[in-house]
């Protein structure tokens, strides 16, 4: 097919405001040359002073990995959970929460969501404990920590482990403590369209000397000690192995990106607040949506949800706005409904499966103008009313 000068033009022109994106500048770029530069992308002194500066920054110790999934498995696994154990998680998240559960060969047992900010629903979670319970993973959906503090005080109450699934969550605070500064144990992702990225990677973040200590060795193939040996530059070429091992690992290349981006992430959080706010004010005025009461003077936001009211389709909703330049998304299906994790709630979780046809997530990330958020609601203003 051959497109007309004047069709292109049309094409090339049209707006199209994207659902979330990787924001990075001549900073990031320089530190990946310099890595470059060197011929070595494994895990070196980049890694190094990248876990040294997370350690600054949650003022405990943190360990990096390639991703926020490794993150969670090998976090379960350093505090013993395995075959026959039990972790509560709510079915509203991300399937990367429920794998790492099984990777683990523990089982998923999925709960409720708090209806008010998608968050872990207690009450739920503590119905579905038996003798096979070891740990609780609360999910800061959006950056939302919700009940966190309850949640700790009811594992300790009932002797269970809590590891926190904070890929949402890099920079909210609770009671003027970051979240990951406090707790049991926190994992966070930093992979391309987080608050903060190294492209791929991840982090525990915990005081746990001995999940600190596993986690180091297992993150390399279980080779005992290769942590420190790579970080002086060398090799272990006569080692043991005393353990299962991952090669879980994060390379100097994506450290040296992420080191750029934590020096940035005050910024980068205010931006995502000062837009989340915009919407809020705007979205009021829209009587077919919803959006969820958030606070931002704490909340970090990675995502931005609304809740779909009066029986509006969906569906047809994010084509209209598609066809408008502005891309929307789902977050996210619940784990329940898939066919592998369909035993973890095989009785079904009604307040999940009420909310769920009616999320939508808006378009949020550190490049989104103003100017593009009066956009996006100027369209879901013209859609009011016109089809439900």
């Amino acid at each position: 097919m051959v497109l007309r000068k004047g069709a292109l033009e049309a094409m090339s022109s049209k707006r199209m405001i994207r659902l979330s994106k990787s924001v990075i500048g001549d900073d990031e770029i320089f530190a990946a040359v310099s890595v470059m530069k060197r011929e070595y992308f494994g895990m070196g002194i980049e890694v190094k002073d990248f876990e040294s500066e997370l350690e600054a920054y949650f003022g405990r110790p943190a360990v990096c990995v390639v991703n926020g999934t490794a993150a969670l498995h090998l976090a379960l696994e350093a505090c013993g959970i395995g075959p026959g154990d039990e972790v509560l998680v709510q079915s509203l998240t991300y399937v990367a929460s429920f794998q790492a559960i099984s990777a683990s060969g523990a089982r998923p047992v999925a709960c409720e969501i708090d209806p008010r900010n998608l968050t872990l629903d207690l009450l739920d979670a503590e119905r579905k404990i038996t003798e096979n319970t070891k740990a609780l993973m609360p999910v800061h959906y959006s950056g939302d920590p919700g009940n966190i503090e309850r949640v700790n005080e009811f594992a300790i109450r009932n002797g269970l482990r809590v590891i926190e699934d904070a890929a949402h969550a890099f920079g909210s605070n609770i009671n003027g403590l970051k979240i990951g500064s406090f707790g049991d144990i926190a994992c966070f992702s930093f992979d391309g369209i987080k608050n903060i990225t190294s492209g791929e990677g991840g982090c525990v973040v915990t005081n746990d000397l001995d999940v600190i200590r596993k986690i180091r060795d297992s993150r390399l193939l279980g080779v005992v000690n290769d942590t420190e040996n790579r970080f002086a530059g060398k090799r272990s070429w006569e080692f043991d192995v005393r353990a299962q091992g991952w090669r879980y690992h994060m390379s100097d290349l994506f450290a040296a990106i992420g080191r750029v981006q934590l020096k940035r992430s005050n910024q980068f959080i205010q931006h995502r607040r000062h837009i989340c706010r915009l919407y809020d004010e705007l979205i009021k005025k829209i009587s077919y949506l919803e959006f969820f009461e958030r606070d931002y003077a704490n909340v970090a936001p990675h995502i931005y949800i609304v809740k779909i009211l009066g029986g509006y389709d969906r569906g047809k909703l994010m084509a209209y706005l598609a066809r408008a330049g502005v891309q929307t998304g789902i977050h996210y299906k619940p784990n329940h409904e898939h066919f592998y994790y369909r035993h973890s709630a095989p009785d079904g979780l009604q307040k999940t499966e009420d909310i769920y046809p009616k999320l939508m997530t808006l378009p949020l990330h550190v490049g989104l103008s103003e100017d593009d958020v009066h956009y996006v609601v100027e369209k879901l203003s013209e859609y009011q009313g016109s089809e439900n």
